[in-house]
């Protein structure tokens, strides 16, 4: 069984006592990494990401959601959640991105916060990475409020490529690639006429042009007849080497040059050169004089391939330094953290939660949402904001925490950022100590201690409450006050007058139908729309039968006459899955019910039946 952890009465305090480092985030030495000093900064942060513990992550994007319904809720299935963060990470950008590693050393943690100030450059004019982006005004000034420099930002950003823009980019530069293992074929299929003809000629070319270079009679003659040579023979020069081009009409034919070339391969080497489109244009093969020169050949090749690497990943090359060290990362909103990781620095998002969650294990196998140990420990009342967090822990349990932080900011800098990712840093340790999971436990073999730490990774669906508010800092602990309610007794309702609260709304729908009899509860999605939740299976089937027949009567009638209309959950999903993000849910709810190419409702059936409903009741206000 996992277990499960219950805190002790004796590890609560009673007490308060004054700290110095913790409270005071402006002293933290955070250092700030631009375009500017990118490149001399690799191999220190590579260093620390190598011996830390965990990394935490924090991002500073460009807005989250643009309508109150588009924000994940605690009506969202796991499939919904991740759809609309998919949909946010699509259009925004993220501007600032914080990374911590750090270490758990019994009571300290001794971190080395960077933050990285990016922007999407097409510094390779082909429009990538992006092109254009979304901005939410609220996000952009309460940055400029932080005191954030967005000239800094754009002109001297770190630009980036994903990896699948990355593998797009070398296509269309087509420099030339080293032929590895995995572009020859190991199989040696049965040579067909064509193929022999075709082989045949290919090595006799070849066979004239290397004679031709080495032939020390030939090296005599006048310019004229050199030149003439090259041309009927196909030479040119690869910088200080001859080279031979040879143009292929398919992969097949790429395989039959590099197994004929092997014949050569004492003197020649082949270079891929790939075609615009994809796939691959020709073959080169360049001449070496001796196996020294092939060999410095190859290295310069591979020098050439690292700098135009570098230069083209831009700050993904710190993403693939975390990736490759495989250590635990830290975040306080992993859904949303990480579909804009995936988005921007790995490939397109999938269009599901299973494929997401499958393609982000191959790069991260660890991620840890702070969200899921805070609901460990008992009890939260909402919390406002990490700091909040933390001053709360304090207070409640006896866990003090020292931050260490080694004085590696920029030297005569400005405004210092990424606080966030240290204050992570901060309330992971604090929980950690609270909950009793040490480093060890990760690679340990005792499965009591994996199983502390397993149970923490890897989940990606959005707490309900978890904030997305500009300051990109807020969470929400869990409370008592939440309940498991079924998909299938939820009732989306639009129609109704603009403004209204859900007491009134539930008052309107008391006595106004026998299905209101029995308990039932309203929530407010946003101006437009609310949610109904029956608390006895099978009424809000009764319930939307008779909204949709003609025997609607009574007081009900006369809200319907009004233009009030209801829907199931399966009609949310269709909403979420085919991207209608009107800003109000109503509109998107009747341009889904009046499309006449959506699928049957069974094909929006969800795997998981239960979302977690909260007593609170949506602030308008705040919307």
């Amino acid at each position: 069984m996992v277990p499960q952890f219950k805190p002790s009465p004796l590890r609560i305090r009673f007490f308060c006592t004054k700290t110095v480092q913790q409270n005071h985030h402006h002293r933290w030495p955070i250092k700030q990494i631009t375009k500017t000093n990118f490149n001399e900064s690799l191999s220190e942060i590579k260093n620390h990401i190598s011996s830390s513990d965990f990394i935490a992550v924090s991002l500073q994007n460009t807005g989250s959601f643009s309508s109150p319904w588009h924000c994940v809720s605690t009506f969202d299935t796991p499939d919904t959640a991740y759809l609309k963060a998919k949909f946010a990470a699509e259009r925004f950008q993220i501007l600032q991105f914080a990374i911590c590693p750090f270490k758990l050393q019994a009571s300290k943690v001794i971190a080395y916060p960077y933050n990285f100030h990016l922007f999407p450059r097409d510094e390779l004019k082909m429009g990538m990475p992006s092109y254009s982006f979304t901005c939410q005004t609220s996000y952009l000034t309460a940055m400029a409020k932080e005191g954030f420099d967005f000239n800094t930002c754009i002109y001297d950003g770190i630009s980036y490529l994903s990896e699948a823009q990355e593998s797009a980019a070398k296509v269309r530069m087509g420099n030339p690639m080293a032929v590895d293992h995995a572009t020859k074929s190991s199989s040696s299929p049965a040579l067909s006429v064509a193929d022999t003809v075709f082989i045949e000629r290919v090595r006799s070319r070849v066979k004239h042009w290397k004679n031709a270079c080495t032939d020390s009679d030939i090296k005599t003659e006048a310019a004229l007849v050199t030149s003439l040579r090259k041309i009927v023979l196909g030479g040119e020069q690869f910088g200080s080497r001859p080279s031979m081009t040879i143009d292929v009409c398919s992969e097949r034919q790429v395989q039959l040059v590099l197994k004929m070339l092997e014949d050569f391969s004492d003197v020649l080497v082949p270079l891929i050169i790939p075609a615009k489109g994809g796939g691959t244009q020709a073959v080169r093969a360049v001449l070496t004089s001796s196996d020294e020169d092939k060999d410095l050949l190859k290295r310069e090749l591979q020098t050439f391939e690292f700098e135009q690497n570098k230069r083209v990943r831009g700050f993904r090359e710190v993403i693939d330094l975390i990736s490759a060290s495989q250590k635990p990362l830290v975040a306080h909103n992993s859904l949303n953290d990480f579909t804009f990781i995936h988005s921007k620095f790995l490939a397109p998002l999938p269009p599901n939660m299973n494929e997401f969650i499958c393609s982000l294990r191959l790069a991260y196998p660890q991620v840890i949402d702070v969200n899921y140990l805070l609901k460990d420990i008992g009890p939260v009342k909402k919390m406002t904001n990490i700091s909040a967090t933390i001053a709360y822990l304090k207070n409640r349990f006896f866990a003090p925490i020292e931050m260490e932080i080694p004085n590696q900011a920029n030297e005569n800098e400005g405004k210092i950022h990424g606080h966030n990712v240290v204050k992570i840093c901060q309330l992971f340790g604090k929980l950690c100590s609270i909950l009793k999971i040490t480093p060890d436990a990760i690679e340990s073999s005792d499965d009591f201690l994996a199983s502390a730490i397993n149970r923490y990774t890897n989940i990606f669906y959005s707490l309900p409450g978890s904030s997305q508010e500009p300051t990109n800092e807020e969470i929400r602990g869990w409370t008592n006050d939440k309940r498991k309610v079924s998909c299938e007794d939820v009732v989306f309702l639009w129609g109704f007058r603009e403004r209204i609260s859900a007491g009134i709304l539930k008052n309107m729908l008391q006595g106004s139908h026998e299905v209101f009899a029995e308990a039932f509860n309203v929530r407010m999605v946003d101006r437009s729309c609310a949610i109904v939740v029956f608390g006895k299976p099978g009424l809000s089937n009764t319930f939307k039968n008779v909204m949709n027949s003609k025997a609607v009567s009574g007081p009900l009638r006369e809200m319907v006459s009004d233009g009030l209309k209801a829907a199931g959950y399966e009609t949310y999903q269709r909403v979420c899955s085919s991207g209608l993000w009107e800003s109000a849910l109503a509109d998107a709810l009747d341009k889904t019910l009046a499309s006449h190419n959506c699928l049957s409702e069974a094909a929006y059936e969800t795997k998981q039946s239960e979302i977690y409903l909260s007593n609170e009741l949506i602030n308008l206000a705040e919307l």
